[in-house]
């Protein structure tokens, strides 16, 4: 057992079972031993690859995103240029790369970077130098505001709940008989019908940090372009485990493999349209590439020499590698037309 499964094994002897959000939120973040806290864990040498990291095209066509929506603003200076989760800097280094086609834009843009995680803050440091490090959303300043979220969401804690006879039980982190982690259930409580063992999974962060972001947009102006993997009002277990490129069980090394959830893009929609901020339906990470023209950005990397431009180019948006199971959402103020390759959200979509 990891040094954080040991301690995490105590608690539960000491206080009994843990929700799997606290659990997650252990694994991810603990002060010593949390994931994020102790590693970089990104490219060859950690446990998962990113679209930022396989090429600089995604990048690219997200600063240019927010560039048209910048310019179709009327190009509002000061405003704060945002990332939240932004790993080793390099999808924020590529957008400030692009986002100077639009003449006055990154001298008007003011960088701030929201991370958690001590270490990475000197990573980003080392890539992006002298940056504005926040905790929170909450503590974004007022004023515009263009903000990119590329696999955020997904690593925000999640509870669990399956369907019983008798109701409604949440899962829990508990000990077994021979004092390993493994699942267990609470007490089932009431709650609407469903199908014998249907897993309902919540992110309760996830709806107030949208909330938080939409609202500011609404107030002030700007955009907002989520990136993730999940679906529209999704259903079912998806906590999972990478480890060295790997799926694993989650609770098999605490705070030595990334833990995520897919992300349910319904209630984000929603939360950020009650917030006052235009949203759109989700689309494809595949589709919106295309729609802005990666196709023509990777022929022109090849022709200048970059051998590996068309194979990151079929990654980042075919169907069977990360077109399909990555979406794109958009939120705008509602006095600006969407960010490129986004439309409104039906008044009453009920699905996308």
């Amino acid at each position: 057992m990891t040094p954080l499964g040991r301690l995490i094994a105590s608690r539960i002897r000491l206080s009994g079972p843990l929700r799997l959000d606290e659990y997650m939120q252990l694994c991810l973040l603990h002060p010593e031993h949390g994931y994020y806290a102790t590693r970089d864990p990104f490219g060859a040498a950690g446990d998962f690859i990113t679209a930022p990291e396989i090429s600089q095209m995604f990048g690219e066509m997200v600063g240019l995103a927010l560039a048209q929506a910048w310019l179709d603003q009327g190009r509002p200076a000061p405003f704060t240029l945002a990332e939240i989760g932004p790993g080793r800097g390099t999808l924020m280094a590529d957008i400030l790369r692009a986002i100077r086609a639009a003449p006055g834009m990154a001298e008007a843009a003011e960088l701030v970077l929201i991370e958690a995680s001590p270490h990475l803050r000197e990573v980003q440091r080392g890539r992006l130098g002298k940056v504005r490090h926040l905790n929170t959303v909450a503590e974004l300043p007022r004023g515009p505001l263009f903000l990119v979220a590329n696999e955020f969401f997904d690593a925000l804690p999640i509870r669990q709940f399956q369907r019983m006879p008798e109701g409604w039980a949440e899962r829990i982190v508990a000990l077994d008989p021979d004092g390993r982690l493994t699942l267990g259930l609470a007490a089932p409580q009431p709650g609407p019908a469903a199908p014998p063992g249907q897993i309902h999974e919540t992110c309760p962060a996830a709806g107030p940090i949208m909330a938080e972001i939409a609202g500011r947009i609404a107030e002030a102006g700007g955009a907002a372009i989520l990136i993730d993997y999940g679906n529209w009002d999704g259903q079912g277990d998806t906590f999972q485990a990478l480890r060295a490129h790997r799926p694993e069980d989650p609770l098999l090394h605490p705070g030595e493999a990334d833990l995520t959830a897919h992300v349910d893009f319904r209630p984000l929609a929603l939360a950020a349209r009650a917030a006052g901020a235009s949203v759109s339906g989700m689309v494809t990470q595949g589709d919106w590439l295309l729609q802005l023209g990666i196709r023509a950005r990777a022929d022109r990397l090849q022709a200048a020499g970059d051998a590996g431009a068309a194979a990151a180019l079929h990654r980042l948006t075919a169907p069977e590698e990360m077109g399909q199971l990555f979406k794109t959402l958009a939120i705008w103020s509602p006095a600006a037309a969407p960010p490129p390759g986004f439309n409104p959200l039906e008044p009453h979509a009920d699905h996308a």
